[in-house]
């Protein structure tokens, strides 16, 4: 919106610019022709400006920036403009530029002319870059610094997972979340699915996102984002890490392969199944737990269980006791890229049964605590 207010103020000020030249009294008769050579300019600067591809920047400090750079380019051309007609001005129309009055009349219009034509080149430039200038001088690079907690880009697959609400409920999360349109429209068109099981994680996703804006400890942004006719933000995935490194946010996801695209195009990312593996319990060998035994395991004396966190636990000798409650000794610990295992040996080969209070499955006791 702000790009077509300037491209018509652009044009107008032309316009009143080649009016004003022909109003001038010392003016010649070609001098009629300057208000179509200057919309004809103006046209010409829309056009190479609109099939440029488009960029993003701060509206108010672009555009003062722009207008800055804009008036200083256009002074220290001026003098290049002068030159240029007392050069060759006496040559191309010694008739027109012989008169005093009427060569200055015709330096004032170049220099409005282009004056005008400066200002829009390096408001439009400055509106439609990065947030990184980078000026061509050796060694030297200035860039945005942020300060400050950096904002976090949502996915899709998190908002349906759902744990962001326990942990934004801890009150660990200071940084502001940012929902893109297009995220809310994906989870739109999953809630309206033809399939069962895709309609009800749509709906899901709606809901959490609905209880998301409604917590007092996060500030919730739905971010308007198209992806300005990117090539490289044709998939919700790669729009995510388009806008992600435009506004220098994290991504926060559990979707692994899209962590491994985000490394490789140098975006941070927040993998939610790390953050709950690493907040998982350490566990020893040595140690002893109890477990709830689900399922027989793929060896012959094996059984299954899950600790509250949902880690897999192996008993050796525990196939008899499945749907009991077995006090176990951890013989070893493997980190699997699913998560973590947790392997034992049965403690004295007899469940526990009702024979104590059932304690909390998953709880650590120690040997001092046995005795």
């Amino acid at each position: 919106m702000v790009l077509h207010i300037l491209r018509a103020m652009f044009i107008l000020l032309m316009g009143a610019v080649g009016w004003s030249y022909v109003m001038d009294p010392s003016s010649s008769g070609p001098a009629r022709m300057a208000v179509l050579v200057t919309l004809c300019i103006a046209i010409f600067f829309i056009c190479v400006d609109v099939l440029s591809p488009r960029k993003k920047l701060s509206i108010l400090s672009g555009t003062f920036f722009g207008l800055l750079v804009g008036m200083i380019t256009a002074y220290a051309l001026s003098y290049v403009v002068l030159f240029m007609v007392d050069l060759f001005g006496p040559k191309l129309a010694p008739a027109i530029l012989g008169k005093e009055d009427t060569r200055k009349a015709l330096v004032n219009f170049l220099y409005l002319v282009e004056g005008i034509v400066c200002c829009y080149l390096a408001i439009s430039l400055v509106l439609q870059t990065k947030d990184d200038f980078r000026f061509i001088i050796p060694y030297v690079e200035f860039s945005k610094q942020i300060r400050g907690a950096r904002p976090i880009v949502v996915d899709t697959s998190v908002i349906i997972d759902g744990r962001i609400l326990d942990i934004a409920d801890t009150g660990i999360l200071e940084s502001r979340l940012i929902i893109p349109r297009f995220v809310v429209q994906e989870l739109q068109m999953l809630a309206d699915n033809g399939d069962k099981l895709k309609r009800t994680r749509g709906k899901r996703g709606l809901d959490i996102l609905t209880r998301l804006q409604e917590n007092k400890k996060l500030e919730v942004i739905l971010y308007e984002w198209t992806g300005h006719n990117s090539p490289e933000a044709e998939g919700t995935d790669q729009k995510l890490l388009a806008l992600a490194k435009e506004v220098h946010a994290r991504v926060l996801t559990n979707d692994s392969n899209l962590a491994k695209v985000a490394q490789v195009r140098g975006v941070d990312v927040i993998n939610v199944n790390l953050v709950a593996n690493a907040l998982r319990p350490v566990v020893l060998p040595g140690e002893r737990m109890i477990v709830r035994l689900a399922k027989p395991g793929e060896e012959p004396t094996q059984g299954v269980g899950f600790l509250e966190d949902g880690t897999m636990v192996v008993v050796k000798d525990g196939r008899n006791h499945i749907n009991e409650e077995v006090e176990f000794v951890v013989t070893n610990v493997l980190q699997t890229s699913t998560g973590r295992m947790v392997f034992g040996q049965l403690g004295d080969g007899s469940a526990l049964g009702q024979k104590r209070p059932r304690p909390r499955p998953g709880t650590i006791q120690t040997e001092q605590a046995q005795q």
